[in-house]
């Protein structure tokens, strides 16, 4: 038996996010970010700590269309937008990254910060939230973002947009079956 690695339960955990708020597609101006609601979920379910990624310039609040053309932009030329904050991943061993999924990918400000931290011997856990794509292979990308890390790819939770605001009890359920799944509540 190998004890030296730390059961589920005595493990460190930190949940990291970026969740957009304002105006959102599909469920409107929003005062709590899709993504956010189920970070806070998931913190509470397995008692880890939480960092929410944010972008020293953020998008803008009052028009989705303006911050997805921000964001598509940012998205094509590979951008990494400054954050502000930071968090030391080294001292966890589960880190669960959660962000909407933006034309099959986490916002660019999610690579800003992955690509700030080593990840070797890390577990991390992929969450978003989206309005119909599912976890559309982001899951992957992040893998392959946080190199000697073991990611849970085909294992992430995703849960629409609309579901997190408006039917948070389905939302909840569905954070506690997939924890439960991998053996993570507290």
């Amino acid at each position: 038996m190998n004890t030296d690695k730390k059961s589920s339960n005595d493990s460190k955990k930190l949940v990291v996010f970026f969740s957009h708020t304002g105006e959102n597609y599909n469920v409107g101006y929003i005062e709590k970010g899709n993504t956010r609601i189920i970070a806070d979920m998931i913190a509470d379910a397995t008692g880890a700590d939480i960092f929410e990624i944010i972008p020293e310039k953020g998008y803008p609040k009052d028009s989705y269309n303006e911050c997805i053309e921000i964001a598509k932009k940012e998205l094509q030329s590979d951008a990494r937008p400054a954050i502000k904050g930071d968090v030391k991943v080294e001292d966890y061993d589960v880190v669960f990254i959660g962000y909407p999924n933006w034309w099959g990918n986490p916002p660019m400000c999610v690579y800003t910060f992955i690509e700030q931290h080593d990840w070797n011997g890390k577990t991390v856990i992929p969450f978003i939230t989206h309005e119909g794509s599912g976890m559309g292979g982001t899951d992957r990308k992040i893998a392959a973002a946080c190199k000697g890390a073991d990611t849970l790819t085909g294992k992430g939770l995703a849960v629409q947009g609309k579901v997190a605001q408006e039917n948070q009890a389905s939302a909840q359920k569905s954070v506690e079956r997939w924890l439960d799944g991998l053996g993570m509540n507290k």
